[in-house]
């Protein structure tokens, strides 16, 4: 599990993990649904990638999967984010990274 802030396009992408597993994909979108009450707009699936997106505290962001690139969230928006769009990834990037972390010790453990 490995969490990265790098800019992309003119917002913040939040790269989640660069674990290219379509697996751990569905794993953070039960923990959005399920875990933070996340409700999907839209999904969009492709070959080679995953767009799904969603509301998160009022700002529209993006579940994003590549099989090059990983999985990353960013505002929906991309050109045209705002700067608390920016800091809605920044804040759900951290929550996630965090229940993530405490989901892999209790699958070590099991």
């Amino acid at each position: 599990m490995s969490l990265t802030l790098r800019p992309l396009f003119g917002c913040t992408e939040a790269v989640i993990d660069e674990d290219i597993s379509v697996h751990r994909f569905y794993q953070i979108a039960h923990i959005l649904g399920n875990e933070l009450d996340v409700k999907f707009l839209d999904k969009e699936d492709e070959f080679d990638s995953i767009s799904w997106h969603f509301s998160f505290h009022g700002h529209l962001l993006t579940l994003h999967y590549s099989i090059y690139n990983g999985i990353s969230i960013f505002p929906t928006r991309l050109y045209s984010a705002k700067p608390r769009e920016n800091r809605a990834v920044e804040e759900l990037s951290s929550v996630l990274a965090d229940k993530l972390i405490k989901a892999d010790r209790r699958m070590k453990i099991a």
